[in-house]
């Protein structure tokens, strides 16, 4: 429940960057873009498959075994695992998400 409440407010709020850009600009394709890398943006960080990246990065080129996924059902059920922190994630997120911030403020901004 705590996640459909985290992506609905990220909905509003990206709602509320597409009608700002769209006053600013008076661009309907900047507010498409928007609305496009807002989407984006939000479906990388609230809605992976958790039970996927819980792994070893080496074995991220290969399909979820249902005793993996049970696994990770077990270790999880008493702590909330989206408050970890993995190093190679964070630095990939970061990458991804400052180029794509780079490039939308370029195209708004123009």
């Amino acid at each position: 429940m705590a996640e459909d409440a985290a992506l609905k407010s990220s909905l509003v709020f990206l709602a509320a960057a597409v009608v700002l850009v769209g006053i600013s600009t008076h661009s309907f394709k900047k507010m498409a873009v928007t609305y496009l890398v807002g989407v984006f943006a939000i479906a990388g960080i609230l809605l992976p498959d958790w039970c996927f990246f819980d792994r070893n990065f080496s074995r991220w080129i290969s399909p979820v075994t249902e005793e993996e996924r049970e696994s990770y059902r077990i270790s999880t059920a008493s702590r909330n695992p989206r408050f970890r922190i993995y190093p190679i994630r964070l630095v990939v997120y970061a990458i991804v998400y400052s180029v794509a911030l780079y490039k939308w403020w370029k195209f708004v901004s123009t």
